[in-house]
């Protein structure tokens, strides 16, 4: 899959978490955005030409740092991680 049809998948699965996640799905997917967001704009602005699998290994040096840095709860980070999951698996 080219870089981006990857990132449009996943946008659109952010968008449509709204109309379907609970509370504490929204927050992750929120969180989890911001980090992809974040991940796809340095790349564009650098010129990189990524693959999906080292645009999310970027997003996921970043979501190791944070939670390293203590940014999220353990239930917090169990949710990220699901839908984390579910992002990856559409590359």
């Amino acid at each position: 899959m080219l870089f981006q049809q990857y990132v449009e998948s996943a946008q659109q699965f952010f968008d449509d978490l709204v109309d379907r996640a609970s509370d504490d799905e929204l927050f992750a997917g929120g969180y989890l955005r911001g980090h992809f967001d974040l991940a796809v704009g340095y790349a564009q602005v650098e010129g990189e030409d990524l693959t999906p699998e080292e645009l999310n290994e970027q997003i996921e040096k970043s979501l190791v740092k944070a939670y390293r840095n203590g940014e999220l709860t353990e239930d917090d980070k169990t949710h990220v991680v699901n839908i984390w999951e579910q992002v990856k698996a559409l590359a």
